[in-house]
């Protein structure tokens, strides 16, 4: 039957969010029904919020979730009630030229569940990113929810679900960072934090964090950053060039997205060295570079979305590293609020106060 719960909803561009009563149907083929414990609130959350992805009013908010598998729906074998799950916004129809080609992280028709949520009145739903965890019960497609280890806590498991694992990826699936090599992150929020543990948990040998916020340079020393870089008191192209030897980093992600942040990773990078772009830009925005230094540096740029993950090849072992100790996704976790509590978390994310903050359901 169909449930009533309370979740985050948007309502119009750049109006603070509400509460609202919400109808979540019973999940048909293909779908799922979870019971959410714990969302992160993601900076794609106020880009919905303010406009920035689409206008597609009124927005389900919150995508960066895990839970528990309420029901499923007719052909679903993968996962069933009772599994403890982690959300994704990339379930791959394993039919399209890139799944045929062995590349599913790069699918062209990935899919979210058929049904539409709705508020009371009726209005249908426009989920974040095909998800919206911000309730205690959302439906997705089947293919949205990657069964996981359980004993992993909820409110750390979920940030997989979007930031951490896009800056993780970027790093390991993108970048190919490996054992030795030198890395240099560019904006350490949440995102650029996940680089750097990816980074680390691939061997680099230097890892150089970069922001204009010494209090996100902290976090990331104890995420594994070896040298950091406030870029209000020093150029960092030439200060990561001094750290390498005078070379330049083997791989150069920018968190940020920004043309003048690109332009600095493009110059920071070792000749045949590697930029990942995750930050994501808006629109309207341009670069230009002298096209000889593209051609003559070598190597290669990359943009990374999501962190070129397969969530079913990559959630599972990031949770197993997690549990063994030698992953810390609590570390990320800067505090747990209610539901209630969103469009202020919205605002202490805005003036750099954290890197996650929470929501958990009981």
């Amino acid at each position: 039957m169909v449930a009533e719960v309370q979740g985050i909803v948007s309502l119009e561009k750049g109006a603070p969010v509400s509460l609202e009563t919400m109808l979540v149907p019973d999940p048909g083929p293909g779908e799922a029904r979870v019971a959410v414990k714990a969302c992160g609130v993601c900076h794609t959350d106020l880009h919905y919020r303010e406009g920035g992805i689409t206008d597609d009013y009124p927005f389900f908010l919150g995508h960066e979730a895990a839970g528990i598998v309420e029901s499923v729906g007719p052909d679903v074998t993968k996962i069933a009630p009772g599994d403890f799950v982690i959300l994704n916004w990339r379930a791959i129809c394993g039919d399209c030229r890139a799944c045929d080609r062995g590349r599913p992280w790069y699918c062209f028709a990935t899919h979210n569940a058929t049904q539409k949520m709705s508020l009371a009145d009726g209005t249908e739903l426009s989920p974040a990113l095909g998800i919206g965890a911000f309730a205690e019960l959302t439906l997705v497609a089947a293919g949205q929810a990657t069964k996981v280890d359980s004993r992993a806590r909820p409110e750390a498991a979920g940030l997989l679900g979007c930031g951490v694992m896009a800056g993780i990826g970027a790093a390991i699936n993108t970048g190919g960072v490996g054992r030795g090599d030198s890395v240099a992150v560019i904006g350490c929020g949440g995102v650029g934090s996940g680089s750097i543990v990816g980074s680390a948990l691939a061997g680099a040998g230097t890892i150089i964090a970069v922001d204009i916020d010494d209090r996100k340079l902290e976090w990331a020393e104890g995420f594994g950053a070896t040298h950091t870089i406030n870029s209000r008191n020093e150029d960092p192209v030439e200060r990561i060039r001094e750290i390498t030897g005078g070379n330049g980093a083997d791989v150069v992600v920018e968190a940020i997205g920004l043309p003048e942040t690109y332009e600095q990773a493009f110059y920071a990078r070792d000749l045949a060295g590697v930029v990942v772009l995750v930050g994501v830009p808006t629109p309207d925005m341009k670069i230009e570079l002298p096209f000889i230094e593209v051609f003559g540096r070598g190597g290669a740029l990359k943009s990374s979305w999501y962190g070129d993950c397969l969530p079913e090849r990559d959630f599972p072992m990031l949770i197993d590293l997690y549990l063994q100790g030698r992953l810390d996704l609590d570390g990320f976790v800067s505090e747990t609020i209610g539901v209630g509590e969103v469009e202020d978390a919205f605002h202490r994310m805005e003036r750099g106060e954290v890197l996650r903050s929470v929501v958990v359901f009981d």
